[in-house]
């Protein structure tokens, strides 16, 4: 489990995220891109989400 000062707290954003990593997989990762980018998730929070897996945060329950 991901430390909790880690994992992320704003729950808005945790939705937005979770959402575009599922259309990244079932669509591509420009639209994931451009998803996050309308959605104004911060450039540095896109590339790490989409672009490196495996530093993503701890996911928290809905």
């Amino acid at each position: 489990m991901a430390d909790p000062a880690y994992q992320r707290q704003d729950l808005r954003q945790r939705d937005i995220v979770n959402h575009a990593i599922s259309v990244q997989e079932s669509s591509n990762t420009m639209a994931a891109i451009e998803y996050l980018k309308s959605r104004d998730i911060p450039p540095d929070v896109i590339a790490r989400v989409l672009l490196e897996p495996q530093r993503r945060r701890g996911a928290l329950p809905h």
